[in-house]
């Protein structure tokens, strides 16, 4: 078993996983974005949980409006950007299936670990 009480500190932070799977943690502030249109995990689907504020996913082109609750599927190879549209920090938790990151937060190549 792997455990973490999770932390909400700006930026982006893996947290636990295994061989088959991995979760992380992003804080964007107001204004603030990840990923674009070059963006994409060649290896991994990604889970995407809004814990709390607004936002928006740009998945393939198509914009999907984020806020607490919103969970969304990002498919491994769709490009894909996460944006910060509210007043204050967009907080989520991502799971990889398989992990898409080393322990250090640079990406893994395509199957590998």
């Amino acid at each position: 078993m792997k455990r973490e009480d999770l932390t909400f500190q700006t930026g982006f932070r893996v947290s636990v996983g295994n061989d088959r799977s991995q979760g992380a943690v992003m804080v964007l502030a107001k204004g603030g974005r990840e990923g674009g249109p070059d963006n994409r995990h060649r290896g991994a689907d990604q889970w995407l949980l809004v814990i709390s504020g607004t936002g928006a996913a740009v998945i393939n082109g198509h914009k999907v409006p984020l806020r607490a609750g919103s969970m969304v599927l990002i498919e491994r190879g769709d490009t894909h950007e996460i944006r910060n549209t509210g007043r204050g920090l967009l907080k989520t938790v991502s799971v990889y299936v398989p992990p898409a990151y080393k322990p250090d937060g640079n990406e893994l190549s395509a199957g590998k670990k």
